[in-house]
């Protein structure tokens, strides 16, 4: 869902996002006001949502919380003011603590939502009113107006099928900034299937090759992992990756550290999470590298091409064969 605006306004204490989608009114309203879909973009990347409780009705009350990929939750809170069914609602959003409730130091801030009929689909309009500056100068420098733009970026995949959205596109590599790089997957099979194959050695050793010709030669996983590869049987093309896990909610999301067997200096931080929908699953990646420099050194080396031929390998075997 492209964002066509965000705009901080000093004077009338408010910061503005606009979003245009190729979607009617109705499936858009779906999106916000459904909890399972909401938490499919609420959060940003590396940041997913749960809402705990959803009460979408003038004086009820909707709590979630986000969750980072070293497993930090910052929580918050939602006291519903008003709604105008299928056009807009209106809500006192709140940072709140693990006990729910407000936390010093934070504001509360008032939201509206409006949606409204394009020519191109429809429009969506959030304006966030802030109690005073300092209240906005404080949110804005905790990334709101990024955090933003990168969570509504993932609404696309929310509101058309997965097999739509994704089918027969293969792996995608999207650079989000400097550090972090998003890869998608639409692989055909359950997500429970899925999972397995990225934690079962034997299921491992069948697909997670990458070019052909490649065999892993060492698979060892749990709370630390160490994964070994080599061409053919040439000895002296060995290399290998090893880490630790940092964050597992099973069939969901995985959150590990990998580094380079040999290699000094920082690793990567990766989290990938599994969704479900009609028998396909998204599998969705988020790294995050220690610098651009390093980004760019990766992608260089043909990493996006070497994890397609792996999925499409996990596909041919380990899916095919349930």
């Amino acid at each position: 869902m492209p964002v066509t605006d965000i705009t901080t306004d000093p004077e009338n204490l408010t910061m503005t996002l606009v979003a245009d989608a190729a979607a009617s009114v109705d499936r858009l309203w779906n999106a916000f006001t459904d909890p399972r879909q909401l938490e499919r973009f609420w959060g940003p990347p590396g940041w997913p949502a749960t809402f705990a409780t959803f009460d979408l009705r003038p004086g009820g009350r909707v709590d979630y919380h986000m969750t980072s990929p070293q497993g930090e939750r910052s929580g918050g809170s939602w006291e519903v003011l008003n709604v105008d069914e299928g056009r807009s609602f209106e809500v006192l959003d709140a940072f709140v603590g693990e006990d729910g409730e407000k936390l010093d130091g934070f504001p509360s801030m008032r939201m509206t939502f409006t949606f409204e009929q394009t020519d191109a689909g429809s429009r969506l309009t959030n304006v966030t009113y802030f109690p005073s500056h300092e209240a906005l100068e404080q949110v804005v420098a905790m990334g709101a107006v990024e955090g933003s733009r990168m969570a509504m970026d993932q609404l696309d995949a929310v509101l058309v099928s997965l097999r739509e959205y994704a089918q027969g596109k293969g792996t995608r590599t999207e650079i989000l900034d400097d550090q972090h790089v998003r890869i998608t997957r639409l692989i055909d099979g359950p997500q429970e299937l899925v999972w397995r194959a990225h934690h079962e050695p034997a299921l491992m050793e069948k697909w997670m090759l990458g070019p052909d010709g490649w065999q892993m030669v060492e698979c060892t996983v749990g709370d630390t992992y160490r994964y070994v590869w080599q061409q053919g049987d040439d000895e002296s093309t060995r290399f290998g990756f090893e880490g630790e896990t940092v964050l597992s909610e099973p069939q969901w999301r995985e959150v590990t550290t990998e580094k380079m067997i040999g290699m000094d200096g920082p690793g990567t931080l990766n989290d990938m999470e599994l969704y479900e929908e009609d028998g396909v699953t998204l599998l969705t990646l988020v790294i995050e590298y220690p610098d651009k420099d390093t980004r760019d050194m990766i992608l260089a080396t043909g990493m996006t091409d070497g994890m397609e031929a792996s999925y499409a390998r996990l596909e041919e075997t380990v899916l095919a064969a349930r």
